[in-house]
C-alpha cells in the first residue's frame, strides 16, 4: 500500500543506508519520520520512502542512457543558454538562506560552469536533443545536470588526438589548460570547478562515457573509475551541505 508506514529497518534496507543514518536525515528533515507508539518509534510512508527513490540524479541518468533522445520535461528542460541561465538565476535564489551566502555564488559558478560547457562543447553538433537537463533537489542537497551531446572524449581528440578512452579525456580535463579556443576550453572550465570542489564543503560526481569521478573537499588526486553504465554525453551531481 502506498500509504502503508514501514518500520526504520525496513527503510534502511530499501534505501541500503543504516538506522543511524535515517535517524540523522530526520533530524535534518531529510527524511522525515512518523513517531508511534509510547516508545515513540521511528516509522516512514512508503510513499516518502518512493519519492525519495525517485530523486533527480536517477532520472537524469535514465535520460542521458536512454538509446533514444526525447527532450525531457519542461520543468528541468534547457534547450537554449537564455533558459539555462534564467534557470541558474532562480537556483540562486532559491538557495538563498538555505546556505551559507559565499556557497550560493560558489555552486551557482560551478553549476554555470557546467552547463555552459555543455551548450559551448556541442553547439551546433548535438547528436539528438539540443541542451541540458538542470534540475535542483535541496531536500537531497544535490544539483543535477546532464546533456546528451557528444562527450569530453570526442571533444578533446580534436586537439588531443593520442587520447583513446574516456577516462584519460576526463583525467586531462579536469587536471590540465587545454587551449582558450572552443570547443577544447571545456577542460579549463572544469579545472575551475575541480578547485571549487575541492576547496569547499561540496562533493562532485562527473561522467562522461563509461568514465566516472568522484571529488570532494580537500581531495589531492584525481581517480577516475571505469563504469558499465554508460552516459551519452556528461552527467554531473553536485552535492552540499546545509
Amino acid at each position: 500500500m502506498p500509504n502503508s508506514l514501514v518500520s526504520i529497518g525496513n527503510t534502511a534496507k530499501q534505501l541500503g543506508v543504516s538506522i543511524d543514518t535515517l535517524r540523522r536525515w530526520d533530524t535534518a528533515n531529510r527524511l522525515p519520520s512518523i513517531r508511534s507508539g509510547s516508545g515513540g518509534h521511528r516509522f516512514y510512508r512508503q510513499e516518502d520512502i518512493d519519492l525519495f527513490l525517485r530523486n533527480e540524479s536517477a532520472l537524469a541518468k535514465q535520460w542521458a542512457m536512454a538509446s533514444t533522445g526525447v527532450p525531457p520535461s519542461n520543468d528541468v528542460y534547457c534547450q537554449t543558454r537564455d533558459v539555462f541561465q534564467a534557470r541558474l538565476e532562480s537556483l540562486q535564489h532559491t538557495l538563498q538562506g538555505k546556505v551559507p551566502e559565499s556557497a550560493v555564488s560558489l555552486l551557482s559558478a560551478v553549476a554555470g560552469e557546467i552547463g555552459n560547457n555543455s551548450f559551448d562543447h556541442n553547439l551546433g553538433n548535438w547528436p539528438d536533443v539540443t541542451g541540458i537537463y538542470f534540475s535542483y533537489d535541496l531536500r537531497n542537497r544535490n544539483i543535477v545536470l546532464a546533456d546528451r551531446g557528444q562527450g569530453i572524449l570526442t571533444t578533446l581528440k580534436r586537439v588531443r588526438p593520442e587520447l583513446t578512452t574516456a577516462g584519460e579525456a576526463l583525467k586531462v580535463a579536469f587536471t590540465e589548460t587545454i587551449s582558450g579556443r572552443l570547443p577544447e576550453a571545456r577542460g579549463n572550465g572544469l579545472k575551475f570547478v575541480r578547485s571549487v570542489i575541492i576547496e569547499n564543503p561540496f562533493t562532485l560526481m562527473f561522467q562522461s562515457g563509461d568514465a566516472r569521478l568522484f571529488l570532494k573537499e580537500n581531495d589531492k588526486d584525481i581517480v577516475v573509475t571505469q563504469v558499465e553504465e554508460y552516459i551519452r554525453g556528461c552527467m554531473a551531481v553536485i552535492g552540499f551541505e546545509n
